[in-house]
């Protein structure tokens, strides 16, 4: 079940959303809208490997914005750091975003019950699109949770995405073991 703006509001209340910065205006009926930050990052080297920690490159979205061109993997990241300790939350793209021709996830939208941190994009475009630091770029969706959790996700030791950070993270895939 999808939260109402009603449950969001009654959720942050009870601390369990937090939503920093927090804006009234950009809590929808059921959703609650994110925007970039002026960090980005791309990687360093051409070619990925899935077994090796793959280094990026920061840089900083300037006034009169970034133009972001195809085929390029950039990161970034959310203005907003945010805290989900009973619900799931759900990344998902703006619409408005969409029909620029913006992906901002390639697979992680989903989030976990504990997570805790920034969100980090994977923005990809399908043509070359002027970005800004500030722009509405995805709305937050919680879900219920059926039962008790026993592992909150910034309580596990293998979590890979812990630790407050206004920077995009890079893949940390080469922790996994395979």
């Amino acid at each position: 079940m999808i939260l109402s703006d009603q449950e969001i509001l009654r959720s942050i209340e009870q601390g369990e959303i937090v939503i920093e910065p927090y804006d009234r205006a950009c809590l929808g009926t059921n959703s609650y809208d994110v925007h970039l930050s002026r960090h980005l990052a791309t990687y360093r080297d051409r070619v990925l490997d899935a077994r090796k920690h793959n280094e990026i490159l920061h840089f900083e979205i300037p006034a009169e914005g970034y133009v972001l061109e195809p085929a390029i993997n950039y990161l970034g990241a959310t203005i907003e750091y945010t805290e989900s300790h009973r619900h799931v939350p759900f990344l998902e793209g703006k619409s408005s975003v969409g029909r620029l021709g913006i992906d901002i996830h390639a697979t992680a939208g989903k989030g976990d019950v504990g997570f805790c941190n920034h969100w980090t994009l994977e923005i990809s475009v399908k043509q070359p699109v002027r970005v800004y630091e500030g722009m509405p770029i995805g709305q937050l969706i919680y879900f219920m949770v059926e039962g008790s959790i026993l592992s909150p996700y910034n309580t596990k030791g293998s979590a890979k995405y812990t630790g407050k950070t206004h920077l995009p993270v890079e893949s940390m895939m080469w922790r996994n073991q395979f």
